[in-house]
């Protein structure tokens, strides 16, 4: 099964109406419905239990849990890197269910964004290098790639940096680097994976900021974490203990 790879109208988060679809309303980024996935064994492992929520564009969501709990494994369904036992997940209006392999990563090249915990930056390259990088793979020319780079690092605060080499930045510069590299790519979805896991209390309160930041410029986030601080931070918070996700609103959870 092949799918429209191209962003839908207004996917550009550093677009005003960002958010906003054709019609005016506020679009459905992801849409999930009963996903669920197991294991095989011997014995069989559900690390998902069913589950139903929907983030719009423009959200900022966090997924808590502990070691264990099923979130690693819904970051994976979210970010196409698995696919599900059974329900549904529509991705900017695509059904990803019956999609084939090819069409898969394609999909996910073009409409999710990573940022994962360990940076994976290219050491000896320079912070444009490693961000331009986010557009290899789009087929993007190379002049535009280094525009691109070049506002995306001005955009995470690293412009003096633009020509040092990545091993000689600290944590927070790096992992600035990591969110530029997604950002130049203008991804429906943006899921980070505990980015400020090996960072200092000080330099979390920094990326947590910009996170802030890109938020409000229409960005959709979700973040897994096992830190309450960046559940707090998040506009919603979900929550999973033994495969099964509920959503915390204000004092109490309810089943998404």
């Amino acid at each position: 099964m092949t799918a429209n790879l191209e962003p839908t109208p207004a996917t550009d988060p550093h677009s005003a109406g960002a958010a906003i679809g054709v019609e005016g309303a506020v679009r459905d980024v992801v849409v999930v419905d009963g996903l669920t996935k197991t294991f095989p064994g011997p014995p069989s492992v559900t690390a998902l239990h069913p589950c139903r929520f929907t983030i719009r564009a423009g959200e900022y969501v966090a997924i808590t849990g502990a070691s264990g709990s099923g979130k690693t494994t819904l970051l994976s369904l979210l970010g196409l890197l698995d696919t599900p036992t059974g329900g549904s997940y529509l991705l900017d209006g695509v059904d990803v269910a019956d999609l084939d392999d090819t069409t898969r990563s394609a999909l996910r090249a073009r409409r999710i964004g990573f940022v994962f915990q360990a940076f994976h930056l290219v050491g000896y390259r320079t912070v444009i290098d490693n961000i331009a990088l986010g557009l290899l793979y789009q087929g993007t020319p190379t002049r535009e790639r280094r525009v691109r780079a070049r506002a995306a690092a001005d955009q995470v605060g690293l412009g003096h940096r633009r020509h040092a080499r990545c091993s000689t930045l600290s944590g927070g510069e790096k992992q600035r680097v990591a969110i530029a590299r997604t950002l130049v790519r203008n991804p429906s979805l943006v899921l980070c994976d505990e980015p400020t896991g090996n960072l200092d209390t000080a330099t979390t309160r920094q990326i947590l900021n910009l996170l802030d930041q890109l938020h409000h410029t229409g960005l959709t986030i979700v973040v897994i974490t096992h830190d309450p601080t960046i559940a707090a931070a998040a506009q919603r918070h979900l929550t999973i203990t033994d495969g099964h996700l509920t959503e915390i609103r204000r004092e109490h959870a309810t089943t998404p």
